[in-house]
């Protein structure tokens, strides 16, 4: 056991470093240099598929439908300009980082702040399983092996980001700092490098799809198909969004001022992201680039063979040039940001369930920093979530991006209902005009952008619910039922374990029972030790499995003539626990009002396999007692040579690795003489 621990202990420092010290949170605190890759990785990356989601849901209509692309985008931006908008009031208003669980537990109720907790909960598990499975996907187009063993790279995946994430928020930001500001510059060339070659330079940049003949899967759509149509490129585009609110959720994370800092990046996640998405679609359209949903049925045939390519690569393919050094940078730091736009959701997860622990919805273990002052419970569950689902949908991003975005704007809307609440509340205590103008405006901004994220719901709910948003929305509702269950629960042990004015009624008598299953150095040492507690009475128990062995305990403990007494308790179906229980049962039953004290000996071993080799009745019986009302089980325990040994080993090494400038343990002290003896003796 003591080797198991050692090693466990060893690649625990290997993988997640030293610990830090509980002061030392305010140096894990993160500038906005840090915070914006850590917390925008994942609205950042979603220019890598929203333009993506957009073109391949207009293709069902046929090529004509593409130039609508850049009006679709233009209502996406509208949305993202609102949200953020609304967000930096979220953030001053609560900067504690319950974010949007915290606008509506404290405005619109426990009910609907459980609501919005369920759909994070949900949406950050899908971030992270939709990203990776995207990466894993963009990467499998330029690596044919990443391609056929795609489950098993995004799980891979998700551990390296596991393990980041747990060795400290302030070093997994620094890791990711680079490949995210890389991104940035390099979508950001590509799109300045395209339109100045198309309006400067004056050059016909046509993408590698231009030329190809498309056609509908469906011909004739009616004018109310064809505007379902637009509603599902419109919500399918609101993936955009995705990532926003982790900002509001993870103020705490932020240097001070936090509130400012927090809503700065909120501003700067904001215009890049829609200068990214805005400015990839119209490139999209200058060089007359089409990207279908089902290249095999709706590409002609005479087209000939064609591995449709997504359209950040057919874009940097047709302005950089087919196998240049840039297209193949873009190709893969876009697939490197879509992995690392998990990274949102690692961090938004474990901080929004350390407050629903907090408040006794979640296990109070969600609540617990590990060794580098991250809530490490919290990381590895949305990991171990986010695994079940890569294997459940073979990691594939289509199936999955259906499950997206419906729980982020439930919780858009809820919170911004919770906003609006909360400047209502203040408005009729203030009397500060110019104070009162901030907060109508700021009210307006909050109606506005609840009206417009009410309106994408819906949009999203119709047009998604049978592609699969079902299935998130009977997960949040198993989280909120569990919730609800789990505070129940704690409500009730803590109403159970409420101290009353009475004072304790102590018991009448204290009853000793010493388990003996030999008479050995164990045995002996729990019987020294119950007679020294001063029980009331005291009693040894061996249970007759074999009469030879019986007959055998009975000859040595005579012939030791121990002064306590020992029964033999009967069992003819060689059962140990059961006889154990019913006797102590027994004990208790002829006097309720006292209590009976368990003294089970045990071995203490020193390597892991050992354990398989003994103790195991000790945990059976002890276990069983638990449950016993009046009934108090001490374990005294017997360390055997091996665990000796085990700790003469590690105190070598101490020793080994102790300074030259002396030992780290003293040497035994001198015995004292005659007169020292004296002076102690009379003191």
């Amino acid at each position: 056991m003591a080797l198991v621990a050692s090693t466990t202990s060893l690649a625990k420092r290997l993988l997640l470093g030293r610990p830090f010290r509980s002061d030392k949170l305010q140096h894990t605190l993160l500038p906005k240099r840090i915070a914006l890759p850590v917390f925008a990785s994942d609205a950042l990356s979603s220019v890598a598929y929203a333009p993506d989601e957009i073109l391949l849901t207009l293709s069902i209509a046929g090529a004509a439908a593409f130039a609508i692309s850049p009006w679709v985008t233009l209502a996406v931006a509208v949305v993202m300009v609102t949200v953020v908008a609304s967000y930096r009031q979220n953030v001053h208003a609560y900067p504690s980082g319950g974010g949007d669980y915290e606008v509506a537990t404290v405005n619109l109720g426990p009910r609907a702040g459980l609501s919005v907790a369920s759909a994070l909960l949900v949406d950050y598990i899908l971030t992270v399983a939709v990203s990776v499975s995207s990466g894993v996907n963009n990467l499998g187009s330029v690596v044919p092996w990443v391609g056929d063993n795609k489950v098993g790279v995004a799980i891979a995946a998700v551990a390296v980001l596991t393990a980041l994430n747990l060795r400290g928020l302030r070093e997994a930001g620094v890791a990711f700092a680079v490949p995210t500001y890389l991104f940035i510059l390099v979508i950001l060339g590509m799109i300045a490098t395209g339109l100045f070659r198309i309006f400067v330079l004056g050059e016909d940049l046509r993408a590698p799809s231009a030329g190809l003949t498309i056609t509908a899967e469906e011909h004739h759509l009616t004018s109310f198909a064809f505007v379902f149509l637009l509603l599902r490129t419109f919500s399918s585009g609101c993936a955009a969004l995705t990532g926003v609110e982790a900002i509001s959720n993870g103020v705490p994370a932020f240097k001070p001022p936090k509130s400012k800092n927090a809503a700065t990046t909120l501003m700067l996640l904001g215009g890049l992201a829609i200068v990214m998405l805005a400015g990839i679609v119209l490139l999209a359209r200058m060089t007359h680039l089409q990207y279908v949903e089902d290249p095999g049925t709706q590409i002609v045939a005479n087209a000939g063979f064609y591995e449709q390519k997504t359209v950040t690569a057919q874009l940097a393919q047709t302005v950089f040039g087919d196998g240049s050094f840039m297209f193949l940078l873009t190709g893969g730091i876009t697939a490197l940001i879509l992995f690392l736009a998990a990274n949102t959701a690692f961090n938004g997860f474990p901080v929004l369930g350390s407050i629903l622990a907090q408040d006794r919805y979640l296990p109070r273990q969600f609540h617990t920093r590990g060794d580098r002052l991250a809530f490490s419970n919290g990381i590895v569950f949305l990991a171990g979530a986010a695994i079940v689902l890569i294997i459940a949908f073979q990691a594939e991003t289509t199936r999955l991006i259906q499950l997206y975005i419906v729980g982020v704007f439930v919780s858009f809307t809820l919170s911004q209902g919770g906003m609006i609440r909360h400047w209502n509340r203040l408005l009729k205590i203030q009397r500060d005009p110019e104070r009162r103008r901030r907060m109508i405006r700021s009210r307006a901004i909050n109606t506005f952008g609840m009206g417009l994220t009410g309106a994408v719901l819906i949009v999203v709910l119709i047009t998604k619910f049978l592609l699969g948003a079902w299935i998130a929305i009977a997960a949040m509702i198993v989280f909120y039922a569990l919730m609800l269950a789990i505070h129940k629960h704690y409500t009730r042990v803590a109403e159970e374990l409420q101290p009353t004015e009475e004072r304790p009624v102590l018991p009448s008598r204290n009853h000793a029972v010493i388990l003996v299953s030999k008479v050995h150095q164990p045995t002996l040492r729990a019987v020294a030790y119950a007679q020294a507690t001063r029980p009331d009475t005291i009693t040894a128990v061996t249970v007759n499995v074999d009469d030879k062995d019986t007959r055998n305990i009975q000859a040595e403990w005579e012939r030791r003539e121990l002064s306590v007494s020992l029964t033999v308790v009967d069992s003819p179906y060689r059962e140990i626990t059961k006889p154990i229980i019913d006797f102590v049962k027994g004990v208790r039953r002829a006097s309720p009002r006292d209590v009976v004290t368990v003294f089970v000996p045990e071995y203490v071993v020193g390597r892991w396999w050992e354990n398989l080799l003994h103790n195991q009745s000790a945990l059976r019986i002890k276990g069983r007692l638990l449950f016993e009302p009046g009934v108090m089980v001490t374990s005294v325990p017997w360390q055997l040579r091996s665990s000796q040994d085990r700790d003469l080993e590690r105190l070598d090494r101490g020793l080994s690795r102790a300074p030259a400038r002396g030992p780290r343990f003293h040497p035994e002290p001198t015995p004292p003489d005659d007169h020292d003896q004296i002076g102690a003796d009379q003191k």
